[in-house]
């Protein structure tokens, strides 16, 4: 990865916490049960031998995987843009749908943050793409499963 990745504070920090519990708490618990494993004696038919280093593979992938995302992270702090209203990453932004008049509040962040749970849409979605560089007021159409939708921008905010 050399191109920088944007992120938000909030998804760097997940990113770091797990790398530390990863770490400080996964890597020592998987050497342990390796040592104990491997104190049993014949490793060739070792079941507890062979988890243990299959899952000391997946944490030391996974390490190898946040290093390398955080190492190419730009973080963006959403109340410190200044997009004079536009909608960019890291910005809320409070859309109606015009057939319906439903009202939903979405952020945009990155792919690695992205959960429709806490209303968090990634950059490389179609409603963000659709929304980016746009301002409260304007009307975008989004290529959905069931058609084109087309929303208002009501709010955009950067908190």
């Amino acid at each position: 990865m050399n191109s920088s990745v944007p992120i938000t504070v909030h998804g760097a920090q997940l990113l770091k916490e797990e790398l530390q519990r990863l770490k400080h708490k996964e890597r020592p618990s998987v050497i342990n049960a390796i040592s104990e494993a491997r104190a049993q004696g014949d490793l060739s038919e070792n079941a507890e031998y062979d988890a243990a280093k299959e899952r000391q593979s997946f944490i030391e992938g996974r390490i190898a995987e946040l290093e390398g995302k955080l190492g190419a992270a730009q973080i963006i702090d959403p109340t410190l843009l200044d997009a004079e209203g536009r909608v960019v990453f890291a910005s809320t932004v409070t859309l109606e749908d015009l057939e319906s008049g439903y009202k939903v509040t979405y952020q945009i962040v990155g792919t690695d943050e992205a959960d429709l749970k806490e209303m968090k849409v990634s950059i490389t979605s179609p409603i963000a793409r659709a929304m980016i560089g746009k301002y409260a007021g304007d009307v975008v159409a989004v290529q959905a499963p069931s058609g084109v939708r087309e929303y208002e921008i009501l709010d955009v905010r950067y908190i």
